[in-house]
């Protein structure tokens, strides 16, 4: 096992955090704006975007905090990535911008017509945005070939099978979540709509994650290792079966934010189970945490910074939550 110093580990878990909590929150967002695009009820539309709309932006914050931290915290990282996943990235960008001015200025579409495409622009922003990220989560599994710290590959390592089919896997969870977001914050035919879809999507959503931890599990013989530890699986299924259940019950409990929280605490579980895997590596096949990290002095100069921005981000979050929460209901779009 590689020595890892404490600095090191408070880095990586800082970064690590940051890419969760955009997957979480950004991840739902994206998934309504997917439900959007496939909804032919314009009212229907009308309150899905309600749900969204005061919250969306903030929820990116993650987005900037893990791309800044991993050029500060893992400059080396950084350097063999960027050059490996430059069209992924520019595709991202461009369609969260897309997806954006759907959000902002659907609103304004002088006709129905107009409205509907506009509708059809944030599905294609929505899809794209998600496709993207699971490609570029592949791709860092799958790893990106570097020679003495200097990106190797043909910038097309993304498009291979496994990267492409991560962000299948990641657009049906996004799916998923917004289903779940859904089913909480609306009511009467919306809701029981998003329910059936939520129950639908977390059955497609767990048979792709499992269909993934088990090609994972091919592709290189340290994964295959750590993922058959007891320590690993057992405590994940244990998890996983928990969660299923809260899940399923909580469409019977009047507690309608449970079956989004289960679903949220499996996509948790499966990115521990990522972590497991990689673990003591940031860039597969060979760059490890300790060979990427940046100077101690630059690293503890980041954790002060994260160490203000993350409860920060997290208490303007929650008070956004708080203030638009509450159920919302179709009229006229």
């Amino acid at each position: 096992m590689v020595d890892i110093d404490w600095i090191t580990l408070l880095s990586a878990a800082a970064l690590g955090f940051s890419v969760l909590n955009y997957v979480l929150l950004d991840g739902t967002d994206l998934g309504v704006g997917v439900l959007m695009g496939l909804t032919r009820c314009s009212q229907h539309r009308r309150a899905m975007a309600v749900t969204i709309l005061p919250i969306w932006d903030a929820n990116e914050t993650w987005l900037v905090l893990g791309g800044g931290g991993l050029l500060a915290l893992f400059p080396l990282a950084y350097a063999i990535l960027l050059p490996a996943l430059y069209l992924p990235f520019i595709a991202m960008f461009l369609a969260l911008i897309v997806r954006a001015l759907a959000l902002e200025f659907r609103d304004y579409s002088p006709s129905a017509r107009i409205k509907r495409l506009v509708d059809g622009l944030l599905l294609c922003g929505s899809l794209v945005a998600g496709i993207t990220q699971g490609a570029v989560l592949g791709t860092l599994v799958q790893g990106v070939p570097d020679r003495g710290g200097q990106y190797s590959g043909d910038g097309w390592e993304w498009s291979g099978l496994f990267p492409l089919y991560c962000g299948v896997v990641l657009v049906s969870g996004y799916t998923w979540l917004g289903a779940c977001w859904l089913y909480w914050r609306t009511v009467d035919d919306l809701q029981l709509r998003s329910a059936r879809q939520a129950r639908a999507l977390a059955i497609v959503t767990v048979v792709l994650l499992a269909v993934l931890v088990v090609w994972t599990a091919t592709l290189n013989i340290q994964y295959a290792h750590r993922l058959s530890l007891r320590v690993v699986w057992l405590p994940a299924a244990t998890l996983l079966i928990a969660l299923l259940i809260g899940f399923t019950l909580g469409f019977r409990s009047r507690w309608q934010s449970l079956p989004l929280f289960a679903a949220l605490g499996i996509f948790v579980v499966a990115f521990a189970l990522m972590v497991a895997a990689l673990y003591p590596l940031i860039v597969p096949p060979q760059l490890t945490l300790q060979a990427a990290a940046s100077s101690p002095t630059s690293q503890v100069f980041m954790l002060v910074g994260f160490a203000v921005l993350i409860p920060v981000t997290l208490i303007y979050n929650t008070y956004g939550f708080s203030v638009f929460s509450g159920k919302v209901r179709a009229a006229g779009d």
